[in-house]
Parts: structure tokens; sequence; C-alpha cells
């Protein structure tokens, strides 16, 4: 029986649309708006960090078990290895610029930023097209339920609970009715209380202050 990885493809509709955004509410700040400039610096360093736990996982967890059941399908693995490579040196750049124009808000670092975040959105957007095309079909054929599962279970366990709670309602935001009964289902019970009780509405407020522009 193949693992459904529909979830993955969920995953990366947030990652698409909050890359796309990112770019949308940089160029928006006006030059000197140092209080919005850490506002969006503050959604980047989030979108940031849910990115590179969610390719960390996918290091650790998801590639060396399929190498070692794949032949001549290896290639594949290692392609998105090297694209996460490409992905983090983008990342790096944006470290380095991000905290530059959040200082000051100067018009020359916002257009870096926005530069960079696109940069970095069109290589993204390559490796997540070609993952959701030949890596997630190797996934379903040659993991366990398991080692899927270890995945969400690695988001969880190095992320901070507040901002898992922020990317929790990222990936929600443009979910179907099934797809979110899908994705809380596999929650801890204690999990999904915190999200019914207090997540949704703290979500709610942080995206409206990060969007309001």
């Amino acid at each position: 029986m193949s693992v459904d990885t529909g979830d993955m493809e969920i995953v990366h509709r947030a990652f698409r649309r909050e890359s796309r955004l990112l770019i949308e509410l940089v160029a928006a700040v006006a030059p000197g708006d140092t209080a919005r400039a850490r506002v969006v610096a503050g959604h980047f360093r989030d979108y940031r960090l849910g990115l590179h736990n969610h390719h960390q996982g996918e290091d650790e967890l998801l590639w060396p078990p399929l190498l070692a059941r794949v032949d001549w399908q290896a290639d594949i693995v290692l392609d998105m290895q090297a694209q996460h490579d490409r992905i983090d040196a983008t990342l790096t750049r944006l470290d380095a610029a991000v905290p530059a124009w959040e200082a000051g808000a100067g018009a020359d670092e916002r257009d870096t930023v926005v530069a960079a975040l696109a940069d970095h959105r069109a290589v993204l957007l390559h490796h997540l097209d070609a993952e959701e095309t030949t890596l997630l079909p190797l996934a379903a054929q040659h993991l366990t339920q398991q080692q899927w599962a270890w995945l969400g279970e690695h988001m969880v366990a190095h992320t901070p609970k507040r901002t898992l709670l922020t990317l929790f309602g990222l990936v929600l935001e443009e979910a179907s009715p099934a797809e979110r009964a899908r994705l809380l289902a596999v929650l801890p019970a204690p999990v999904r209380g915190i999200w019914h009780l207090i997540g949704r509405a703290r979500y709610a407020r942080h995206i409206n202050r990060v969007r309001a522009a």
C-alpha cells in the first residue's frame, strides 16, 4: 500500500504563497518606516524557519531511506539535495539583506531585499514543482507511513510553539475543509486543543498585522 503524500503539497502551497507575498510586503514598505519593516522582517523569519525545518526534515529523514531503496532513480533524490543547497544559498543572501533593511528601512536596502526574495522564490518554485512531480511518487512507493509521519514530528520538535502556531495557520489558510480535517487529525490531541483554543485567534491577529498594508 502506497503512502499518501498529499499533505506535502498542502504545505508547499503555503510556501508558494508566502514567498510571493513577502516580495509584495517588503516592496510596499515606505522608506524610513522601521516599525513596518520590523513586522515584515519578523514574518520573513517565521517563514525562513519553517522552510529550513521543512527541508532539514527531508535531508535527515527522507533522502537517506529513499537512497537506500532506489537504484537508477537515485539521481532524483540527489537532485533534490542539490536544489536544497541552492535554496540555502538564497536564504544566506537574505540573512544579510533583511537585517540591513530592517535597521533603517532604507529604499536601497529594501530594493536589495526585494531582488533577493525574487531570486529565492524562483529557485524555490523550481524545487517545489520538481519535488511534487518526481520525488513524491518515489516517497509514496518506497516509504512506510511511519517514516512519512516522522517529517511532521521533526517539524513540531524543532519549532518554537508560537512559531509553530503561525506556520500551522499559514498551511491551513488555503486548505479545503477536507484538507483541514486531515491536517488536524494527525496532530496530538493537546496540540489540536491549543490550536482551537488560542491558535486560530492568535494567527488571525498576527496575519492581519503582517498584511495590514
